[in-house]
Order: structure tokens, then sequence, then C-alpha cells
């Protein structure tokens, strides 16, 4: 159990320190969504795949340079509570970059049936 509570601490403390670029990145992810939402012909279904594609890379990116940014590294992890907060961190990463992509790819992508270019039907 005190492995447990240490590492939620350690996630306490870790949120702590970033709060202004969390509060930051929420300002900036609630634009996203609103820019989508007000063009009313966002492509949430097509892009769909490629955001999660794209979450899923950087979650397993993160295995490697979660502990880079919190200056540790692999070799370090002797717990399993360790390598559950390594796991949860790095999901955590992704879910945030899936949260950023898929509403900007939604906004930008082309309507169904557009040239490449978007700028005339086929």
């Amino acid at each position: 159990m005190y492995e447990i509570w240490l590492g939620l601490n350690i996630m306490f403390e870790l949120a702590l320190t970033v709060l202004p670029w969390l509060l930051g990145a929420l300002a900036v992810w609630i634009a996203l969504v609103a820019a989508a939402l007000l063009r009313g012909r966002a492509r949430w279904r097509s892009t769909l795949p490629a955001s999660v594609m794209m979450g899923a890379t950087i979650a397993a990116l993160g295995l490697w340079f979660v502990p880079l940014m919190t200056k540790s590294s692999i070799y370090e992890m002797g717990y399993w509570v360790d390598w559950a907060n390594l796991i949860g961190l790095s999901l955590a990463v992704g879910g945030v970059a899936f949260a950023f992509v898929w509403p900007l790819l939604a906004t930008v992508a082309c309507p169904d049936g557009a040239a490449p270019s978007c700028g005339a039907s086929r």
C-alpha cells in the first residue's frame, strides 16, 4: 500500500510543477475544440484513425522519453509501481496528444470528395 501512496504523491508533485503549463494547454485545447465545432463541417469520424495512430505512436515514444523528462532512467525502475507509473504517464501523454491532434485534424481536413489540395471537387 505504501508504494501506491508514494506513486500518487509523485504524480501530484509532478502535476504541481507544471500547473501553469497544464492550464495553458487546457485553454489551447478548448480553443481547438471550439474552432472545430464552430466550423460546422469538421470531419471528426474520418480523422479519428489518424488521430488514434498519432496518439498511440506518441504513447509508445513516451516509454523512452518520460524517464528522460523526469531526470530518471529505465535502470532505476525497481518496483512494479515504478513501471505502472511509467506506463500510466506514457498513456497519458499519448492521450493528451490524441486530444490535441483530433480537433486540429478535424478542423483542417478536406471535405469528402475534395481534391487533395482542397481547392476544388473532383
